[in-house]
Formats: structure tokens, sequence, C-alpha cells
């Protein structure tokens, strides 16, 4: 004869739980993509002419002119392609100056 069975926690015992796990997601999901899409829209926002740039399909390319809608980049010399703003990943970062460098000899 078996005896009463095992009671369900009652709803208002899991809230507490559904909460920490909803504050985990949240630190490890939505906060870092939320602040890596501001930084790409600041990043959009401070684009200037000369800027080298690297598109989502994998173009280098420099900026030569920036418009709401379109970003025109130089590939090449004499080849140009009108972008989506959302099309360019990231800035190419400026390779260090070596004038400030200081090289050792070794013997």
């Amino acid at each position: 004869m078996p005896d009463r069975a095992a009671a369900a926690p009652s709803p208002l015992a899991m809230l507490p739980m559904f909460a920490m796990v909803f504050g985990i997601f949240y630190l490890l999901v939505f906060r870092p993509q939320s602040k890596a899409r501001k930084e790409h829209e600041g990043m959009l926002k401070n684009l200037k002419k000369n800027d080298e740039v690297v598109t989502g399909g994998g173009l280098f390319g420099t900026v030569l002119n920036v418009k709401p809608d379109s970003i025109t980049l130089r590939i090449d010399d004499n080849v140009r392609v009108e972008v989506e703003p959302s099309a360019i990943v990231r800035l190419v970062k400026p390779k260090a100056s070596s004038s400030g460098a200081t090289t050792e000899n070794r013997s």
C-alpha cells in the first residue's frame, strides 16, 4: 500500500528560482550584447573620411563618404563600393609608429 505521493512545491516557492535564473541569464547574455551593440553604434557615428574599416563580408576599405543611409568605401585604386552602415564590422587599428620604439642590438 503506497503512502501519500510527494507533494509538489507551490508555485510561489519556485518564484525565487526563476528570478535567479533570469538574473544569471541577464548578466551572461543580455548585458554584454547590449554593451557590444552600443559600442558598434558609437563606432558608426564616429566614422569619418580616411578611416580604414572591415565589412561583414571581409572587405578592407577606406571610408570616402559617410551618409546616414550608406557609406562609400575605396577598396582598391578606382574601385569604390557603397555599403550600408550596418555592414561595417570594425575599424582597422592603425599600426604602431616605429619612431617611438627602441631597438636593442644583442650580440
